[in-house]
């Protein structure tokens, strides 16, 4: 194994770890390194020398800022890569991630730098959760015509009030503090630390939980604490339509959310008007739903919106051209009909994701 390949696999006494090695690209994952990875996580489950594994990214500004969206954009469009990608790519990540969730040791992700999309899919659905002082984690994927996968519709709804649809919507970065709030990660720590953690894991002096606890720091008060009155007032409305009018009430009220409020609203209305209906739809449907009823719903909803418009675009405006100017199809909210999104969500015959 060379410094150059993009999945590297160590060895500390017991404890297994893997690192994303792809700091120019933020780490972000491709097709490739999800069949790495699977393997890997296959061997050590089975292997009584193991007794944990960490996965943590290379270089200094990144854990992992998601899956290689731009692979997808260009097999979709026939530019490059195999045709079915957009199929296989989903569905070999979200079968990576359930095998993530119920993998049998502990499981720790080190979410040290930007952590989005897919990066949060391998780390927020781990059984530990570990963040620094450089932590910022966010679900664009509105952003790009998409909608946040990799099991979101299961773990923003287990976020306080509705802070898990705001950040859906929206898109919002979050830290350290407000990661820990909302559930994203259980433990935070200095990031100078995170070396002699590891040391400490591989000795096995008493358990993760032990080991973790002796690294804990205060990440301080959580912004979305404070926030959380307002985004209830505002996201708890059942329509994008009664959400942007209640942010625009809250604005207008003057009142210490107010700047906020007229924020989010204007950042709301720059999100595809597709991927904000499909989004609300499957955070109220998927409210209560396991990680397995998460991806198979999402896996669903991508083939759909494989098949649409308003990726493509998306990931053009924000990723290929950069103009940051996207025409979405449909243009308004009032444009995306209920027929239209009950389409999103319909079966997708022998392509449905099913776990055995």
């Amino acid at each position: 194994m060379a410094d150059t390949d993009e999945i590297l696999f160590g060895r500390k006494g017991g404890l297994a770890i893997l690192t994303i090695n792809r700091p120019q690209a933020l780490n972000a994952l491709t097709l490739d390194n999800y069949r790495r990875i699977d393997p890997a996580l296959r061997d050590w489950a089975a292997d009584p020398s193991v007794n944990a594994v960490v996965v943590r990214g290379a270089g200094d500004r990144a854990f992992c800022a998601g899956g290689d969206v731009r692979a997808v954009y260009e097999a979709g469009r026939g530019i490059s890569g195999d045709p079915d990608l957009p199929a296989v790519f989903f569905r070999e990540e979200y079968d990576l991630i359930r095998r993530i969730h119920h993998f049998p040791k502990p499981y720790i992700a080190v979410i040290d730098g930007i952590t989005m999309g897919g990066g949060a899919g391998i780390s927020v659905n781990g059984a530990y959760r570990v963040a620094t002082e450089r932590t910022l984690l966010a679900m664009p994927e509105t952003g790009i015509g998409l909608f946040p996968d990799v099991g979101a519709t299961r773990f923003l709804n287990r976020c306080p009030g509705h802070v898990g649809r705001y950040l859906g919507l929206t898109g919002a970065r979050v830290n350290a503090a407000d990661a820990l709030y909302c559930g994203f990660v259980t433990h935070a720590m200095k990031r100078d630390s995170i070396e002699a953690l590891l040391d400490e894991l591989s000795l096995k002096h008493g358990s993760v939980e032990d080991c973790l606890r002796r690294f804990l720091v205060d990440p301080g008060s959580a912004p979305l604490a404070v926030l959380q009155p307002a985004i209830d007032r505002c996201f708890a409305r059942d329509s994008i339509e009664a959400i942007l009018d209640a942010l625009a009430a809250e604005s207008a009220g003057g009142g210490a959310d107010a700047e906020w409020a007229e924020a989010t609203r204007a950042g709301l209305l720059t999100k595809s008007p597709t991927s904000l209906k499909i989004t609300l739809r499957q955070l109220t449907l998927g409210r209560d739903y396991d990680l397995d009823a998460a991806l198979a719903l999402e896996y669903r909803l991508t083939q759909h919106v494989m098949a649409g418009h308003d990726f493509y675009e998306g990931v053009r405006a924000m990723l290929i051209d950069r103009d940051r100017n996207p025409k979405w199809r449909p243009r308004t909210l009032a444009e995306v009909t209920d027929s239209m999104l009950d389409a999103y969500f319909a079966p997708v015959g022998d392509r449905e994701l099913r776990f055995t």
